[in-house]
Formats: structure tokens, C-alpha cells, sequence
């Protein structure tokens, strides 16, 4: 894509977070380990954090939100598993990163944050690195997208108390959702996948936390603790 790794040796910082935090904890699949080699993650924090760009943990980048363990994002990809014909759906666009390995697997992705000024962001640091098959959606991203559906992947990078039904609705048969399920504080990793007659086939993949998803199929608020009562628990 043309950016520059040599003033902090990013990509070697890059190749020791593939190696150590990625492969040695079981991410086994070759396009993903691939994508997440190419793309720079320090690109997608606060200039303060770029020191920890390629650290095993969650960082905050404005308005309450935060980029992903490195590790989780990984994780969440393989169980996607996106080939490189789909569409894909992602819900919460925060820094853009998610979208950034997203782009480097599937022919389509579109990403959706109710937060403007991090989608703003989000698109400038991706137009920078050169990325053309990424649409930037500002709205409540527990509706989906249904101007683009169906998804043949769909994946949610915060933490929801239910399955919400307009994004089971908008994934194609044959195609997977993943998304961390549960309380506030602590969600259960789930993947549901659709079969050719629209039923979902539900499996979990450990215990995680994100910020809440928040939005009319979702969380009510960032802080309180109801939801709309409809979706798949």
C-alpha cells in the first residue's frame, strides 16, 4: 500500500505480534495471519499510543470506544472465515482496523459506527492507505445495512445482549455472524452460522469483553443496563 515502516520498525514489531501473540495462541488460518502482517495497525491509534500499536491489548481512541486486542481481532476474523468473493458487514467501525484486515481478505466490506468523527477518521486513514472496497456507513449499526444485504459475513466488534434480528435477517444463507454476546461486562464470543433453510446454528468461543453495542436493537445506552427486548438471546 505504499506506507512507510522503517522510522519505528513497524514491521518488525508487526511480524512479533503475528508470531507471539497470534500463532503461538492458535490462530491458524494463512490469509489471516497474512492480513494482519500487511496492515499497520500503529496507523489506526492516537499518535500518544503508537509506542503500544503492536501490544497484546485493547487501546482507547476517543469517544468511549477502543481498538481491539490485536489477538481478538484475529480470533474474530478466523471464525469469520471471509473468503475473498463476499460481502461483509461489520458493525462498529471505531478506528477502522477490523475494516482494514476485512479489506484485505473479502471483495466488499461495509462498516457501520454511530460515532461520525471516528467513521470520518476511520475512512481518512483507510483512503490514505489506499483501500477501494470499503463503504463507510454513519448510523445505528444494529439495523445492518439492508440497502447492501444479504451479508455473507457479518461481524459486530462490541458487545451486545442479544443476537440482534435485523442482522440475522441481512446474512445470506450460508453465511456467518460473529459477535460477542452476554452481560455489560462480559460477553461470550459467539458465531452463528445460517444454513441453506435460515436456520441459525449457534456456537460459543470464550469469554471476551467489549464496549457495549448500543442502538435500537442493542443497548439503550453506554451506561445503562436495559435493552430492547427483541433479537435472539
Amino acid at each position: 500500500m505504499g506506507w512507510d515502516d522503517t522510522r519505528h520498525n513497524h514491521e518488525a514489531a508487526r511480524e512479533r505480534m503475528v508470531q507471539y501473540q497470534l500463532a503461538a495462541r492458535g490462530i491458524t488460518h494463512p490469509r489471516v495471519l497474512e492480513a494482519m502482517r500487511r496492515v499497520p495497525r500503529h496507523l489506526f491509534v492516537p499518535p500518544e499510543r503508537v509506542d503500544d500499536a503492536y501490544s497484546d491489548h485493547a487501546l482507547p481512541i476517543g469517544a468511549g470506544q477502543t481498538i481491539s486486542q490485536p489477538y481478538m481481532v484475529a480470533l474474530m476474523t478466523q471464525l469469520l472465515d471471509p473468503a475473498p468473493s463476499h460481502r461483509v458487514l461489520e458493525i462498529g467501525t471505531g478506528s477502522g482496523y477490523q475494516a482494514a484486515i476485512l479489506g484485505e481478505l473479502a471483495n466488499e466490506v461495509v462498516t457501520v459506527e454511530r460515532e461520525g468523527s471516528l467513521s470520518q477518521r476511520a475512512r481518512e486513514v483507510l483512503d490514505s492507505l489506499g483501500y477501494r472496497n470499503i463503504t463507510f456507513v454513519v448510523g445505528d449499526g444494529t439495523e445492518g445495512y439492508p440497502p447492501l444485504a444479504p451479508f455473507d459475513g457479518i461481524i459486530v466488534t462490541a458487545g451486545a445482549p442479544f443476537i440482534p434480528q435485523p442482522l440475522v435477517e441481512q446474512l445470506a444463507p450460508g453465511g456467518r455472524l460473529v459477535i460477542p454476546v452476554g452481560h455489560r461486562y462480559e460477553q461470550v464470543l459467539t458465531v452463528a452460522e445460517k444454513d441453506e433453510q435460515g436456520k441459525l446454528h449457534i456456537s460459543e468461543h470464550g469469554y471476551c469483553v467489549f464496549v457495549p453495542l448500543v442502538g435500537k436493537h442493542g443497548w439503550r445506552s453506554e451506561t445503562d443496563g436495559e435493552w430492547e427486548p427483541e433479537g435472539i438471546v
